[in-house]
């Protein structure tokens, strides 16, 4: 299991992810920060882009903030 570090800016026109250190990401959701609906793309745009399903992605901190650590299985 890895551990990674996601600072999350929702809400722009287009998604992008940036690795800005071991570990550590930032990531532009498409998607506004209500119902849930940034944290479903955020998983979507992670599970892309290191090439792991959805599914082995999970939330250890953060759902309700912009900084986040998530576990990938």
């Amino acid at each position: 299991m890895v551990r990674i570090k996601v600072l999350v800016k929702p809400g722009v026109k287009v998604s992008k992810i940036e690795k800005t250190s071991e570990g550590e990401y930032t990531v532009w959701v498409d998607a506004p920060a209500k119902e849930n609906k940034a944290n479903i793309r955020l998983l979507n745009i992670l599970s892309e882009y290191l090439q792991v399903p959805v599914s082995s992605i999970r939330f250890v901190s953060g759902v309700k903030g912009r900084v986040k650590v998530l576990e990938i299985c």
